[in-house]
Parts: C-alpha cells; structure tokens; sequence
C-alpha cells in the first residue's frame, strides 16, 4: 500500500475543521489540555523566534553581498521594491475594503479574552528582544561580507542550518495542532463562527489583489522590455500551476527558469535572477501577511494607521529575505515583527498562522510569476547596459 503524504495545508485545514466540531462535545478539562499545549508551544515560538531571524537574516545579507556586483544589486533593489510596493498595495487595500466587509459587529463579536485558560505553563525567556535580534542580523550579516575570515560565516551557517532543522522537524509539524487548539479554544468560547466569517472575506481580497499585483507587475515589465506583458504572463503560467503544487519557491525554480527564457529572458541572467529572486522576491507573501495582519488588527480594534503598517512593511520587506524554502515559513518568519511592530499576542500569531497557511500555495505562486517579470528587467537593463 502506497503511504499517502498530506501537505502542510491539508492537515491545518483539517486540523481547523477538527477543532470546530471537537468544541461541540469536548469537555472544559480536555480542552485546557490543548490549552496547555498551546501555552507551552506558544512559549517555545518566543524563544526561537529572536534566533530564528537572527539565524536566517545575518547569513542572508551576507550571501547578498558577495557574487556578482552591480547585477546582484540591481535585483535585489528591484526585487525589495516589489515586494515593498506590494505590502502598501494590500494595506491601502484592505483599508479601502476590509472595514465595510467585516463590518463593525466585528468589535463586539469577536473577544480574545481566555474563559478556558491552561493548567500551567512553562515560561521560556529569549536570550534577546525581536529588535535587539534585527540589529545584531544586520550588524553581522553586513560585517561577514566585509571580513575575509570564515570561521564567524561557518558559525552562522550553522546557526543556520540548526533553525532551518528546528522549524521543519519541530514547528511546522506541529503547527496542525497549534492550530487545532486554537480552534477547538475559540468554539469552546463561541468566538469560531465570527472568526470564519472574516477568514472567507480576507481569503476572496488576498486572492483578488494576487491578480491585479501580477498584472501590474508584467505590465510594468512590459513597458520596460518592450514585451506584450499579457503575453509574458501567460508563459508564466507553468510556474504558477507548479508553486501552487509545490507550495515551494525553490522546487519551482527550474520551471521558473526554463518560462523566464521563453519570455526572451537570456540564459545567463535568468540562472542568476529566478534563483535569486526565489530567495529574495515575496511579493505575494508580503501581500498576504499584511492583509492578514490588518483583518485581525481591525477586528480587535487595534491600530490600522499607516504609521505603524508603514514601519512593520519596510522592515517585513527586509526579514522576507529570510523566509526558509518550506511552507509556511514566510510567515515563520514573520512572527517576531507581528509581536514587536503590532503588539500580536500568541492566539493572535496562531490565528495568522492559519490564515496565512489556507492561502500559502497562492502567495507562492504570485512569488515565482512575479520572478518572470524581474527577470525580464533586468534582462532589458542588462542588455542596454552593454
């Protein structure tokens, strides 16, 4: 008998079903069981989370500044704004739609405070704060690409590596029932019914944006390689149907490559831009997480203005770079800036969390398309450059 081997978003679909109809019978002292769970597991992202960026970012900028010069800055300026430009296309988005979807019932609805809380927790201090772990990222990432040595950058090759360990073997399999006890929390507390009714209207705007963010971005890569942009996104399209498949940048990549050279994209610059961009170009999941995050912001009547969202898009701009090549790893992450920048507590992360999961084949998607209309760019650029 063949195994059968479900994907990150079959079992968190299922595991939000389960919680769901388990409020309906279970009693109070098994449902503070995954109560507890949650407490401990939400502990334990806490304290990763801090390593976690700076595992991932300080190698990341390093790799950034070493290979080829003004082409790898060039793209990774190109593939920043994009994904810049798409995180303040969602938040001037859902501002403009979110709040007469939603509606203002949500306020009244919707009420994060515990009835049912764990039998006890286990507190698990970070060695430092989310901010204090950005600025050390950046201190050494930009350090090692100026210090000949290796022994540091082996170390934080190390480093990463054991935190690319830690979330495939440990956090993302247990995410399904993070979110389990999520959902069984909120039907035990009748807040579920509101919840799915905001998920369902978040869902159709993410999907909705993904297609207007996609045909702006080959327009705008039209205009500039002198290409039929309708054209050069249909080439594209194998590339999405794979990432919706995979639900993987990087399994995608060779596809990638080979639609990139049927839009006219060079050899040489398409290995160097998709690999890159598969890395460094988020666009559909930046758009996704901020649309998320401001649903959830405005449902608990917490701060929307662009002042705060402007400062958590340019630094989630920056820590999307250090998205590991897993699903549901953008939103990984994520997590410390949604703690630090928007005050997101542990039910708040793990309702993200599921949010970001029903969607994170589509946000893939819109990330590998996106890396066609780069590379046709930067081909052009290159080209008039020589």
């Amino acid at each position: 008998m063949k195994k059968i081997k479900l994907g990150l978003l079959p079992k968190v679909l299922i595991a939000i079903a389960l919680g769901i109809l388990c409020s309906l019978f279970f009693p109070d002292w098994l449902t503070r069981m995954f109560i507890t769970f949650n407490d401990i597991f939400g502990n334990f992202l806490g304290l990763i989370i801090p390593l976690l960026i700076l595992g991932l970012v300080a190698p990341g900028i390093t790799e950034l500044g070493k290979g080829a010069g003004a082409l790898l800055l060039i793209t990774a300026a190109i593939a920043y704004l994009s994904t810049i430009l798409s995180g303040f296309f969602s938040y001037f988005t859902c501002r403009a739609v979110l709040p007469s979807m939603i509606g203002k019932e949500a306020f009244v609805n919707v009420d994060m405070t515990a009835k049912l809380t764990s039998y006890f927790t286990i507190e698990m201090q970070p060695l430092m704060s989310v901010t204090t772990a950005l600025i050390l990222a950046f201190v050494i990432g930009l350090g090692l690409t100026m210090v000949q040595g290796t022994t540091f950058n082996n170390l934080m090759i190390d480093l990463r590596d054991l935190i690319n360990l830690v979330i495939t073997n440990v956090i993302i399999p247990l995410l399904p029932l993070y979110v389990f006890g999520t959902f069984l929390h909120m039907g035990a507390e009748g807040t579920v019914v509101t919840i799915l009714g905001i998920f369902i209207k978040v869902i159709l705007v993410i999907f909705v944006m993904h297609i207007f963010l996609l045909l702006a971005q080959f327009i705008v890569a039209g205009v500039i390689s002198g290409k039929n942009p309708f054209k050069a996104l249909w080439n594209m399209l194998p590339a999405y149907a794979t990432a919706l498949g995979t639900q993987s940048s990087a399994a995608t990549i060779p596809v990638t490559l080979e639609q990139a050279k049927k839009n006219g994209v060079r050899n040489e610059i398409a290995l160097f831009v998709i690999p890159l961009c598969a890395t460094i170009h988020l666009s559909g999941s930046i758009l996704k997480i901020v649309a998320c995050a401001f649903a959830i912001s405005f449902v608990l009547g917490m701060p929307i203005d662009l002042a705060t969202y402007a400062g958590f898009i340019f630094m989630l701009g920056i820590t999307m770079v250090a998205a590991p090549g897993v699903p549901g790893g953008a939103i990984m992450a994520a997590l410390g800036l949604l703690s630090s920048m928007l005050g997101f507590d542990a039910s708040m992360q793990a309702i993200m969390i599921a949010l970001y999961i029903a969607m994170d084949s589509f946000g893939t998607a819109a990330n590998v398309t996106g890396d066609g209309a780069i590379a046709l760019i930067v081909n052009t650029i290159k080209s008039k450059k020589e």
